[in-house]
Order: structure tokens, then sequence, then C-alpha cells
């Protein structure tokens, strides 16, 4: 390494900056990967859904080497009432086959491996660093301070979270309204292998994944997730901060009734919490992406606002790793060209543009204003169960024909021909 400055400089070791710092390594340049906590995913919490396809492109069957805990067969929408839940549930044997389409993973576990794959490319993982401040020449970045100690990179990747002070202190973007972010709250729930497998009809490796909406957020825009893996369950809410705070709402609380809602009680129950814990969650799509680079900084990951929630899934770590790829493309080019101006890093952009990041943002980039309507979080979840009541009620009287019975739910709460109309529309333009 030279004594002067690094290639690149890497903040933040979450997937994004893993993959980033891994794909630079292995190009040959000097990379450091810099991690606040003392190793890779030691402050994630809980897990997620991981679609590996993008994962694959860079680490040919990674499955077999990484911690992953199960193939994600099942994906299903739960709607709650107060009471009640209704599932659409789609399992597909073809999501056993390789390369798997999703696999369920504990980031503290998964990070810290691809922590170690980015070791073993060549990048030096520096852990226990809270990078306080960029340093500056003119107006370019030139490296990062960490109380007296400086570094000096070409390039600074910024893969620093969701609220990336990174990017503000570059002047990339502003302070994230609230409006624009979520307060994701989880738990991980310890339950034996078999339990989890006979609650949740799986068999071998197979793993369920649900998105649930309704009285679940007590009527603020948000939902409900739930994973399975090996020997625990990862749950809890993802809530808009702007409706929580408008509303005057504790989360926890919340969070607290969700847990006690007959449903979610009986696949919890018996199960110990083994993690807990609250952080941001970027919510806006398109809408909040910031300017991704500058002379000698790009923005990668939830840093860069790249998740995608529409209600049937939530997505962020393969974006993260899709944006680490374009990064990695634009800076090794910089590299080879000894230009590391806006102008030249501005192929960050361009590879994102032509990838399924930028294609799949703009797909949903309605999505986020369809998920604040009122009526997703009451009035539909209690439309569907009182058409299942009625479908499934045999009390020995005449029962009434579907169109009737729909009919009837649909103006026992309120709802109106327009409503529908408008919700219908709006729903497809989104999803």
């Amino acid at each position: 390494m030279s004594d002067d400055k690094l290639d690149a400089i890497v903040v933040g070791a979450g997937v994004a900056g893993c993959t980033v710092a891994l794909l630079l390594a292995q190009e040959g340049l000097e990379v450091a990967l810099i991690e606040r906590g003392p190793f890779p995913g030691s402050k994630n919490l809980s897990g997620g859904v991981l679609y590996g396809q993008v994962l694959h492109q860079i680490i040919p069957n990674f499955w077999k080497k990484a911690p992953v805990e199960r193939v994600i067969t099942n994906q299903a929408v739960t709607f709650l009432t107060e009471t009640d839940s209704v599932s659409l549930d789609f399992k597909t044997p073809s999501f056993l086959q390789k390369p798997y389409n999703a696999v369920s993973v504990l980031r503290s576990k998964f990070d810290r491996w691809l922590g170690e794959q980015a070791e073993k490319a060549g990048a030096i993982l520096i852990p226990g660093i809270k990078v306080e401040r960029l340093i500056r020449e003119e107006n370019r970045i030139i490296g990062i301070a960490a109380g007296q100690e400086e570094m000096f990179a070409d390039v600074v990747i910024a893969a620093d979270g969701a609220n990336s002070f990174l990017a503000q202190e570059a002047g990339l973007r502003q302070r994230i309204p609230e409006e624009h972010v979520a307060v994701g709250i989880k738990e991980v729930i310890a339950l034996p292998q078999e339990v989890i497998e006979n609650r949740f009809r799986l068999e071998g490796n197979e793993g369920s994944a649900f998105n649930i909406v309704g009285s679940a957020t007590q009527g603020i825009a948000g939902g409900g997730f739930l994973y399975t893996n090996q020997e625990s369950i990862s749950i809890g809410l993802v809530i808009q901060l702007a409706d929580l705070v408008q509303r005057q709402k504790k989360v926890s609380e919340i969070f607290d009734q969700f847990l006690n809602h007959p449903w979610i009680a009986s696949l919890i129950k018996g199960g110990k919490v083994v993690e807990y814990g609250a952080h941001l969650v970027p919510e806006a799509g398109l809408k909040m992406i910031p300017r991704l680079f500058m002379d000698g900084m790009v923005v990668i990951g939830d840093a860069a606002g790249l998740t995608i929630n529409n209600g049937f899934w939530v997505r962020g770590m393969d974006l993260a790793i899709g944006s680490a790829i374009a990064a990695a493309e634009a800076v090794v080019k910089a590299h080879q060209n000894r230009d590391f101006s806006a102008e030249s890093l501005a192929l960050y952009r361009q590879k994102l543009e032509e990838s399924f990041v930028m294609a799949d943002l703009r797909t949903y980039a309605h999505a986020p204003h369809f998920m604040q309507n009122a009526r997703l979080y009451k009035r539909y979840p209690q439309v569907v169960s009182e058409v299942f009541r009625q479908i499934y009620q045999q009390d020995a009287s005449p029962h009434q024909p579907l169109r009737q019975i729909v009919r009837d739910a649909v103006r026992s709460n309120n709802l109106s021909l327009l409503d529908l109309v408008k919700d219908f529309w709006n729903g497809g333009r989104a999803l």
C-alpha cells in the first residue's frame, strides 16, 4: 500500500460496502473498508430476504459457503383486522431450483461473511472506526477523518446507511424529510427448527416470507414482515415516520399489539427473543435518491435511498449489491484514466440506469404514494375478512351469491364506487 493514499475508501461494511470493496480489490485496487462496529454486521438487526441472483453473478453458488438460513419457497401477503387474518400464499418448488430466487439471512452473520470475502480479495477491513468528517481539497473529496486520524484516497464511497451523514456533509443531499423514511422495528425470536417447520409447513431448507398489512400498524402507513430462519423467526414492522409523528403514537406500543395479534401470537408462541432493535428505513424510492457522485466521491446502497416496498415484498439488499457493481465499474474506469472528477464518476449513474436497479425503481415509482392510502390499513382488510367470513359461515339461512357478499362488505365499510375505481387505478399504476 502506498504511504500517501489509497485508491478507495469505503465507509460502511453492510452489503453494499462489502460488495464494492470486494469488487475493487479483485481488480487490484488498494481499498480500505471502514466499519463503525467491531465487525461487519454487528450493527445490523435481525435479517431479511436476499434476492440473490445478482450476488450469484459475483460469487457463483454463494449459498454453498455463505451463512444463509432458508431458501424462500413460500411468499405470502396477509391482511389483518383486529382479530382476523386472510393470507394470499404462493408456494412453488421452482424456487428450490438453483440459482435460488431468494434466501433468508441474518445480517449479523451474512455481512460478516461478505466482509471476509472482501478481505480475502485484498481489501483492508478496519473495524471500530467512526468516521467523523470528510476531508476536502477545494470542491473535491480526498479522504476521511476519525478523531485525529486522517486517511486519503482517490475516491471515497459512502455506504453508511439510510441516514448517510457523509452524503449530507458532502452536500449531495439535504437532511431526509420525515415523509421519506420509516421506522423499522424488529425482533429475532428463537424457536426449535422442528417447531418452525411444523408451523409453517416447511420441509428441509424451505422457508417462508410474509408481508403483512392492515391492523398491524393501527392505521398508520406501513406494514409488517415475518421471515423464517433455521432456528428463529425475524419479525417486525416498518412504519412511516411522518405518519407516526402526526398520530403521536409510540412505535413500541404498536409493535407490542402486533405481536399479540391472535395470528402472530400463534406463530411465535413459546419463542425466546434473542435480538431486538430499531432503525431508519428509506421508503420514498425515486423521490429520495440524492445526487450520487461528485469529485472524489460516490454514494451507494441505502445511503443512496435504493429500496423498494410495494406491499408484496421489500427489497434492499439486491439493489445495494447492484449499486455496488455499478460503482465498482465506474471507480475502476476512473482509476484506469486517473480521473476521479464528477464527470468521470458520472459513469456510476449511467451504469445504474442500465441495470435492474433503476429499472425496478422506475417501475414501482408510484408505490410509496399508493402505500400511504389509509384505506389499505383498515377498510380493505376488513372487507376481505368479511367476504371470507360470509363465504364460509353456514348458519342454516340462505346463502348470498358472492357478488352480493362483496357488495355488502364494501358498503358496510363506507367504501364508495369512486374509492374502488380510484384505488384500483392507482394500485395498477403503482404495482
